[in-house]
């Protein structure tokens, strides 16, 4: 199946795909510093620069696109129905990339916690709020 994206409005749509300050990440910095966690942003001398970074207690959280990151939801399944080989290397490459994120973390000492974006629903919230309390307090 064709594009249905001259090639530079398809370079326009990828330019403007954030990589941080997304709504997922303003979402789960919104619940952490309601919770009274205070933390620092993509601190990039840490291996794939955290979104939430906490010091003092040296434990970091990953906000992962489903789509980008390849979550097992129904939007990590999906595939783009062009260029299928490239997204597949490309998606093999940013899971390659995420493992190694996090085993070199927990290699310097690092506690890691990844929050998916499907975990972001107005009905998970309350479960996700726990979760991130349980893993900031352990």
């Amino acid at each position: 199946m064709a594009d249905v994206f001259t090639p530079k409005q398809r370079s326009a749509v990828m330019r403007a795909v954030r990589g941080t300050d997304t709504k997922p990440e303003m979402a789960v910095r919104r619940l952490v510093h309601a919770l009274g966690y205070r933390y620092r942003l993509h601190v990039r001398a840490l291996p794939g620069a955290p979104d939430l970074v906490f010091p003092s207690r040296k434990k970091v959280i990953f906000v992962h696109g489903c789509f980008w990151h390849r979550h097992r939801c129904e939007a990590g399944r999906s595939m783009p129905a062009s260029k299928v080989d490239y997204w597949q290397a490309k998606f093999a490459a940013n899971q390659r990339r995420d493992r190694r994120h996090r085993r070199q973390l927990q290699a310097l000492g690092w506690k890691v916690l990844v929050v998916w974006e499907c975990q972001l629903g107005p009905r998970k919230l309350e479960r996700l709020r726990e979760r991130i309390e349980r893993f900031l307090e352990s």
